[in-house]
């Protein structure tokens, strides 16, 4: 099964349980400062988990393109990747624990769907501890079905949340596949690192809320959140060892390999490089050819996607690529996933550019640091251990941005090593600070609905409506981002703001402030929506029913919410600074005092 038929089965299987399929959401989600990407299927999801009523229902399906850079590190081993797409179904309110578990149940095992022999599954529950009961109840349903063996696992294998401090939370039950390899002990079961099971699915049971001093509370209103990797899921189904040996990435590795006249599967530590390019230049691909995309920049997603950018034309030099890797690789990304994602057909051109201008950039950017490694290198050659300190190293990746692995290539070449333990101490020593300067975020940003998020998710529609009447009807937001101090919003505009139509869009967000506005929500088909005059979101993907939030006479939006109840609470607006955030766009801060 490949990963195209997975994903309709999947989505085909819950519709046949009454579920609503909604769109799969942008890579870059808004107003929600925790994150720089979307990094899971429920992300999108959350205030409906926590209580808002969605306009689809209360069953729900869909599947979406995530970013995750945790462990962007581990990247070229088998199974880790930067972008992957998570298949997941939820219950908001609706069926809890056995309607999950037997669904997911049928799914995997019966011949229509999956056929997976259940003899090969093996399951997960939450061990129970000192603060909440052992999941009994899950248990009993795969009993019922006939599943064994199953594990009781501790809290932090089987247990969600809450994303912040505080709100609903509750175990997981997660289904694992036996891939037929010795137990590596007798205490060896699901839930196991040793390769022996590898988990498929995973079932989230919301039915608690962790109030403010730590007690678990059984919330009223229970939901299911699930997940399914596609990419771990066809390798699974197809036996194979990598998730990089599967049919999704062979159009992309034969891509490379015809760059770099290298046949993979020939050198471990080739192998390694083709398996970075291959998902990197993916992952790069997705985030520039989003509907709300960034471009390469040294701060937030701008600069993750810099660093994906630059560590795969990185290891094409390593495979010996001259020439541009990554538009090649590009083209048959975007020609792969056009189907379930046509954002990417739509931004091809914009993608193909910024691809050609990052590397013309990080080309530029090598040939400053060879430059200074040249100056620096008389003085280091008189070192008699033949030692760079790791704090040279370290400037020069900080300064010049150069790479610290080719600071150990030029090193050797003439003879020199790098203290790498010190560079290492001086880069966590970078990144803590940076750490450091993201603490004024939210904890959970609009995933607990906080007051002051609220108040400036409400403010940017008075923002852009403003922008519009003062600029122009080509004005059409694509991005915003929230912290506790501040917003910022990005819009469409092909010039820099005079002072005068900077102070006339100040006045009119707070001309509205004034009037003390009422805010009102309601729920309408989509295409009503818009011949009701409501603006939405240019690119942004849709369910066939939205939610229409109404600004008195002067704003009328589809969104997600949440929003205050009325603008006279918002306080005074403040624009800080009005800038340039990539080509015709703009960039606005913005205060409530």
């Amino acid at each position: 099964m490949n990963a195209d038929e997975l994903r309709s089965k999947y989505i085909e299987f819950f519709k046949t349980k009454s579920h609503a399929q909604i769109q799969g959401k942008s890579l870059l989600p808004d107003n929600d400062p925790t994150v720089l990407f979307t990094t899971a299927g429920m992300h999108p999801l959350v205030p409906y988990l926590l209580g808002q009523e969605h306009p689809a229902g209360t069953r729900l399906v869909d599947y979406q393109k995530c970013i995750r850079t945790g462990d962007i590190d581990s990247v070229g081993d088998s199974s880790h990747l930067t972008f992957f797409e998570m298949l997941g179904n939820w219950s908001l309110g609706d069926y809890f624990k056995e309607g999950a578990i037997r669904m997911s149940y049928e799914f995997l095992t019966s011949p229509e769907w999956l056929g997976i022999d259940p003899a090969k599954l093996g399951v997960t529950v939450f061990a129970g501890d000192d603060t909440v009961p052992r999941d009994e109840e899950s248990a009993v349903v795969w009993k019922s079905l006939g599943i064994s063996p199953i594990a009781y696992r501790p809290r932090e294998d089987n247990w969600w949340g809450p994303a912040g401090e505080t709100g609903p939370c509750g175990p997981d039950s997660e289904m694992y596949i036996d891939m037929g390899k010795e137990p590596c002990g007798p205490e060896c079961e699901p839930g196991c690192s040793c390769g022996k099971w590898l988990e498929i699915w995973n079932d989230v049971f919301m039915q608690y809320n962790k109030n403010a001093v730590g007690v678990y509370e059984p919330l009223a209103r229970k939901c299911v959140d699930t997940g399914m990797g596609i990419e771990r899921t066809v390798t699974i189904l197809n036996a194979k060892k990598s998730v990089y040996d599967t049919e999704i990435f062979a159009p992309i590795i034969a891509a490379i390999e015809s760059a770099a006249d290298y046949t993979y599967g020939m050198e471990p530590e080739q192998d390694r490089s083709v398996r970075i390019i291959a998902d990197h230049v993916r992952a790069a691909a997705f985030i520039l050819g989003d509907p709300k995309a960034v471009t390469p920049s040294n701060v937030g997603a701008g600069y993750v996607l810099r660093r994906l950018i630059r560590r795969a034309i990185r290891h094409g030099r390593k495979l010996g690529i001259s020439s541009t890797v990554l538009v090649p690789v590009a083209e048959i990304i975007i020609k792969q996933f056009s189907g379930p994602y046509p954002e990417l057909t739509e931004h091809r051109t914009f993608i193909i550019e910024e691809f050609n201008h990052e590397e013309q950039r990080f080309l530029e950017t090598l040939q400053k640091g060879e430059k200074e490694f040249e100056k620096l290198l008389p003085n280091l050659l008189k070192n008699p251990k033949k030692i760079m300190s790791g704090r040279l190293a370290f400037t020069l990746y900080d300064t010049y941005g150069f790479p610290i692995e080719l600071t150990e290539e030029l090193a050797e070449e003439s003879g020199l090593t790098v203290d790498r333990k010190e560079f290492d101490e001086a880069f966590k020593k970078h990144q803590e600070l940076s750490r450091s300067g993201s603490e004024q975020l939210f904890k959970g940003g609009l995933i607990d609905q906080g007051e002051i998020a609220t108040k400036y998710h409400t403010a940017t529609h008075l923002l852009q409506e403003s922008l519009r009447r003062v600029l122009g009807d080509h004005v059409a937001q694509k991005g915003s981002n929230i912290t506790a101090e501040r917003m910022r919003f990005d819009f469409s505009h092909p010039a820099p703001m005079t002072s005068e139509e900077v102070a006339a869009v100040e006045a009119m967000v707070n001309e509205q402030i004034d009037r003390d506005l009422v805010v009102t929500m309601e729920i309408m088909d989509l295409d009503s929506a818009k011949n009701s005059g409501a603006r939405a979101l240019f690119g942004e993907k849709y369910e066939s029913q939205v939610k229409v939030y109404t600004i008195g006479d002067f704003s009328k939006e589809v969104c997600g919410g949440p929003h205050v109840t009325h603008t006279g609470i918002l306080g005074k607006f403040k624009i800080q600074k009005e800038q340039s955030s990539s080509a015709g766009i703009r960039r606005i801060r913005a205060v409530l005092e």
